[in-house]
């Protein structure tokens, strides 16, 4: 799962060819034990959990590069390799 960004503890993964399980852009967030999957269209968290602020981090950096994410996410569900995303700063 190639890691696209980091920010403020906060590790961004997007999996290749994941679109299986969940069936919307999504990226998968980390931070300490926790992880989360959120929605690239909405920022919604589809599963898992993250501390109250990190939610709110990962939200506002989907919202400022939901078209980049949505340029990676095409990229990876055809099996190519992703781009790096600027964190959240």
């Amino acid at each position: 799962m190639p890691v696209i960004s980091m920010f403020y503890g906060v590790v961004v993964s997007l999996f290749f060819l994941d679109n299986k399980q969940h069936h919307l852009p999504h990226v998968h967030a980390r931070y300490q034990d926790d992880e989360a999957v959120f929605a690239i269209p909405d920022g919604q968290i589809l599963e898992g959990a993250l501390p109250p602020g990190k939610i709110r981090l990962v939200q506002a950096w989907i919202e400022i590069h939901r078209e980049d994410l949505m340029a990676d996410w095409s990229l990876a569900v055809q099996g190519q390799p992703v781009f790096r995303i600027d964190p959240l700063k």
